[in-house]
């Protein structure tokens, strides 16, 4: 079976340099020839174009950053479905809307090619050691064939439906999870304030209910003034308001998401846009006599 992959940054990188570990053919193409090159170390090989790319291979994995660019690729510039043999499938591990994975699906099905949407629950380094949770939402029977593909990169692996389920999950884990970083950040000041040692502040904060995954992962950068991207803010506003844009879609509040937005866009107007989501704590200084930051 030869496995491409489009779009071998951090995540699809590491995705595709596990499975080349694991004996499998991997081809992959990226306009970053240093992220092609890190594959090829392994054992990867890389082609000369999309089109190529799609045309010799029988599963297809997309890592790529926006909805549109996805879109782009597949259906309304490059139309890679086209150069696709019919029985061949896509795995799309980005982070997408239910509307733009339907859309996908149905555009792949009218090629007689399937579509499975695979969005990812953490970071690079879960990706490269094999245990980024995958999500997975499509027809069963396509996810049945391919499952044990799935859990060769994976040792977490979950079926949640079709493909508008498994996107929406990743969005609704990615509203909590940046919305928790921005009161993090609040909560932090706050104590710091207080005149709380801002070390003792966060290891007794994970003793209490206010532990969470982002005060793990995050704190320690707050803590050290590190805001090299993990995820950076561009990427979180992005998924911050296709979130919002659901909700609006099923008529569903969330007020919440809606001000943590507003944040996330503060922080791309602040010059932050590519620091860690971390870096929302930097806006949020104590505000000194006649109403200026610190």
């Amino acid at each position: 079976m030869k496995i491409g992959f489009i779009g071998v940054g951090k995540m699809g990188g590491g995705l595709a340099r596990n499975l080349v570990r694991n004996g499998y053919d991997v081809l992959v193409f990226d306009l970053n020839k240093e992220a092609v090159a890190r594959v090829i170390e392994v054992g990867g090989e890389a082609a000369g174009s999309a089109v190529e790319l799609a045309s010799s291979v029988q599963v297809l994995f997309t890592s790529l950053p926006l909805p549109k660019h996805l879109m782009n690729l597949l259906v309304d510039e490059d139309h890679l479905l086209e150069h696709m043999a019919p029985g061949t499938v896509v795995m799309d591990v980005s982070t997408i809307d239910p509307a733009t994975a339907r859309k996908l699906s149905d555009a792949a099905q009218a090629h007689g090619i399937d579509f499975l949407a695979c969005p990812l629950g953490k970071g690079p380094t879960q990706a490269e050691e094999g245990t980024q949770p995958i999500y997975a939402g499509g027809r069963r029977e396509v996810y049945d064939k391919y499952e044990s593909l799935l859990r060769d990169m994976s040792t977490s692996v979950h079926y949640l439906g079709d493909v508008e389920q498994a996107t929406a999950f990743k969005i609704v884990s990615n509203l909590i999870g940046m919305t928790n970083a921005l009161v993090l950040s609040e909560g932090l000041r706050i104590g710091e304030q207080a005149g709380i040692d801002r070390k003792l502040l966060q290891e007794l904060l994970a003793t209490t209910g206010a532990d969470s995954y982002q005060l793990t992962l995050r704190g320690p950068k707050i803590l050290n003034d590190d805001f090299k991207p993990g995820f950076s803010i561009y990427l979180t506003r992005k998924d911050v308001c296709l979130g919002v844009g659901m909700a609006k879609r099923f008529n569903q509040p969330c007020p919440f998401s809606e001000l943590a937005l507003e944040y996330f866009n503060k922080a791309v107007d602040a010059g932050y846009g590519d620091e860690d989501c971390a870096a929302v704590y930097k806006l949020l200084k104590p505000v000194v006599a006649g109403g200026t930051n610190s």
